[in-house]
């Protein structure tokens, strides 16, 4: 899960706004949780000190982006040493998009357990995370660099690419106040 950024945009962590009596990246966390992965990996960079004393983290594998501020993909660099040396590949999941649906995880499960060596999720309003990524793509994904990195990697057209269809509009995730009266909305 990415929860590494400095919420510039935003101008305060987005991780630790109220929400649904917890914080943002609480709430996005018992999501995932719910899920019942055997690992949840967690990179952190802007604000990290302040999310540690308040999020909790406890049962999840923490990486330290120290490079957060170069863009996401940073976070995904520093956590690839972290995943399970059994496990096929990850699902990569935003730390502020807490309302990922079951059925879109399940979904996206089913076609990672094909084989294919990465897939996003078309939604009816357009694409969005979380993607996953097989171990086979772990080298490409350690040269990422920047932002929107991944979505680059997907349209290079260079890795096999699966797109699920899921009849749902993209969750919201909170990179503006505009987002976030939205999401409290």
């Amino acid at each position: 899960m990415l929860a590494a950024g400095s919420s510039r945009r935003l101008g305060q962590p987005k991780q630790l706004l109220p929400y649904e009596g917890s914080t943002l990246l609480d709430v996005t966390l018992a999501n995932v949780r719910s899920f019942g992965f055997e690992q949840v990996i967690v990179a952190l960079g802007g604000a990290a000190p302040e999310v540690r004393e308040t999020v909790d983290l406890s049962g999840l594998t923490l990486v330290d982006s120290v490079h957060h501020t170069q863009g996401c993909s940073s976070s995904i660099v520093a956590a690839l040493g972290e995943v399970d040396p059994v496990a096929d590949g990850f699902m990569l999941f935003l730390g502020d998009q807490p309302h990922v649906a079951a059925s879109t995880v399940e979904a996206l499960g089913a076609v990672a357990d094909t084989g294919v060596q990465m897939a996003v999720v078309d939604y009816r309003d357009g694409s969005g995370h979380p993607f996953w990524f097989h171990r086979s793509m772990f080298d490409a994904l350690g040269e990422l660099h920047g932002d929107k990195a991944v979505w680059k990697l997907l349209e290079s057209g260079r890795f096999e690419a699966a797109r699920v269809s899921v009849d749902a509009d993209v969750p919201l995730d909170v990179d503006t106040w505009e987002d976030y009266e939205r999401l409290l909305g």
